[in-house]
């Protein structure tokens, strides 16, 4: 009834205001929304009373250029559906609901507000505040970058989300993140929220074709925009557009890379090398380019006896993230270095590379300096632009 009361009532607000107020050349009214054509009209001023958006210049989201070595079987792996693919319209709707507060039922919190651009849109405090003060979740917000190169596409450190598109309204009603539960509405109050906005409808025609506001649409829009978080600009894939070689084994993707010291070349050594060549073996669970996890890894041994099969974030800006782990244990590399080196419990859910020869979890007993120089390669792995993108940034006026 209220996803009712909400279409009747702009419905009526539409057909009070000009029609070209919302047509944008190629909209269309399809439910992912229309990448081809422009705008025809000044975007309307309910959007740029609030917001620092050109309906004629979006930022390029869907056809952002992408450094050799994301090369076809890399962007085939991407988890983006056939029914939700990332356009300019779509995405640019998702940042806009990914910096807006009003998604939380005290116009408090915002996806932002724990997953900040300046942290590689992680979080730096172990957990995060809520709509409720005082009360933290009990989960790290993980990084964003690369989400979309995890293959099976299941969110959420437990997976428990199939898809990112599942995953995205989830916070939105838990109690604790943003409030917008079944005691406050759930998303249905949620909608009548957004709507009593003038900025959203004019939005979710450009990217949708006309201004209903729903929840699956919501949640294309926001998932649209976590996609186009591509890390790619970080020190290793420099070095990585040099040495890239599909002829040659892993692309040439592991070689030693002409801007690296010789400790990171020494740490990318250990992380490609397999442990049966003296190396870690870290590559066979996080996959360059994108240091997405590979879609069979299990757990990672944090604690004896797990049950859990707890999955990771790519490990492009681990560097900036600030904690690691899905509970935020470890506060910096060098401790996940000692985890994986020495740390590692066994548990039925422990994935296999994680076992020595003899069924026990790992000990690889690497040398001080080898742990020091597997940081030193992890540290090339942190992206300059990504924190700073313009495309992802906040797009609320002051």
């Amino acid at each position: 009834m209220a996803r009712w009361t909400t279409w009747m009532r702009w419905i009526g607000a539409a057909a009070l205001m000009s029609p070209l107020a919302y047509v944008a050349c190629g909209g269309g009214a399809s439910g992912t929304g229309s990448q081809g054509g422009t705008a025809t009209v000044a975007t309307p001023s309910a959007v740029t009373d609030v917001l620092d958006l050109n309906f004629n210049a979006l930022p390029a989201y869907a056809s952002e250029a992408l450094p050799v070595h994301y090369d076809a079987q890399v962007q085939a792996g991407a988890n983006t559906p056939g029914d939700d693919p990332i356009t300019d319209k779509g995405a640019t709707l998702g940042r806009v609901l990914f910096y807006d507060k009003a998604l939380s039922t005290t116009g408090t919190i915002s996806c932002a507000t724990c997953h900040v651009q300046a942290d590689g849109f992680a979080a730096t405090s172990q957990f995060s505040e809520g709509v409720q003060a005082g009360v933290f979740g009990t989960r790290h917000a993980m990084r964003l970058g690369n989400a979309r190169f995890y293959t099976p596409g299941s969110m959420f450190w437990d997976k428990r989300a199939p898809t990112l598109e599942a995953q995205t309204t989830q916070p939105i009603q838990n109690p604790i993140e943003m409030g917008f539960d079944a005691d406050h509405g759930g998303l249905a109050a949620l909608e009548a929220k957004l709507a009593a906005r003038p900025y959203y409808p004019p939005l979710f025609t450009l990217a949708f074709g006309d201004p209903a506001i729903t929840d699956d649409r919501i949640a294309r829009a926001l998932s649209q925009f976590v996609r186009s978080l591509v890390s790619s600009h970080s020190r290793w894939d420099d070095g990585a557009a040099t040495t890239y070689d599909p002829t040659k084994p892993g692309k040439g993707l592991g070689l030693p890379k002409p801007n690296f010291t010789d400790a990171e070349n020494r740490g990318q050594q250990l992380f490609f090398a397999p442990k049966a060549q003296g190396g870690a073996g870290c590559a066979a669970c996080h996959v360059a380019p994108t240091f997405a996890l590979n879609g069979d890894s299990q757990s990672n041994g944090l604690d004896a006896g797990e049950t859990v099969i707890f999955k990771a974030p790519s490990l492009k800006h681990a560097p900036g993230a600030g904690r690691f782990m899905h509970d935020g244990r470890f506060a910096t590399l060098a401790e996940v270095v000692a985890h994986y080196d020495h740390g590692v419990q066994d548990g039925p859910a422990l994935d296999r590379r994680l076992r020595g020869p003899d069924g026990q979890p790992q000990r690889l007993n690497l040398s001080d300096a080898d742990q020091a120089a597997l940081v030193a390669f992890l540290e090339t792995l942190e992206d300059p632009v990504l924190p700073t993108d313009s495309r992802f940034s906040d797009p609320f006026k002051p």
